[in-house]
């Protein structure tokens, strides 16, 4: 029957699909990530994603066991990998435990899916920022009627400012200026 055809053919087709969302994932920072695709028999069978995330865990199912920055690689690594739809995808937390080469590991992977689609990142790390192609920045300040959020894109000198900011916590100094002018160099021109 359809089902049955449908079952073969999920079944044949989850090695490939976990060997490639697990090499994504090893380079978003999870190096010793292990995957497998379980898919039940019979008609409507449960798709299940089993991962193992540390070295020497048992598979368990990435509900139980993933952070969620964990989560959020897993998923970038499954988009970058299942390209169509949706149209639109957001990550929260994408970067979260990461820094360095790993956030620009991140920041790129990013930039390769927003290719295809709109791609919404809620980030704190410079290198992932300096990725994107338009800059929004999100502020909250408490006044006497409560908080007020301000949201606006940055141009080219505010994303200068808001990524040195982000690298130091001093937009004022000029090497903290330059690394911002670098880091938005390498990432615009990759």
């Amino acid at each position: 029957a359809e089902e049955e055809k449908v079952g073969t053919a999920r079944r044949s087709a989850a090695p490939e699909l976990a060997n490639g969302v697990c090499l994504h994932m090893r380079k978003l920072a999870l190096p010793n990530a292990e995957i497998q695709i379980a898919v039940g028999s019979g008609p409507g069978e449960e798709v299940q994603l089993l991962v193992s995330l540390n070295k020497g865990m048992p598979l368990q199912p990435l509900s139980k066991i993933a952070s969620g920055g964990e989560l959020a690689r897993t998923m970038l690594s499954l988009r970058l990998i299942l390209s169509n739809d949706p149209s639109t995808a957001i990550f929260d937390e994408v970067d979260a435990g990461i820094g360095g080469e790993v956030a620009h590991a991140v920041g790129a992977a990013l930039s390769d899916l927003a290719v295809e689609r709109q791609v919404l990142v809620v980030t704190h790390l410079a290198q992932v920022a300096a990725f994107a192609d338009t800059h929004i920045l999100v502020t909250k300040t408490e006044t006497d009627q409560g908080v007020e959020v301000g949201v606006g894109q940055l141009d080219t000198d505010e994303r200068v400012i808001e990524i040195s900011r982000m690298l130091s916590g001093s937009p004022e100094s000029e090497s903290a200026r330059r690394h911002a002018k670098e880091l938005l160099s390498g990432s615009q021109s990759g």
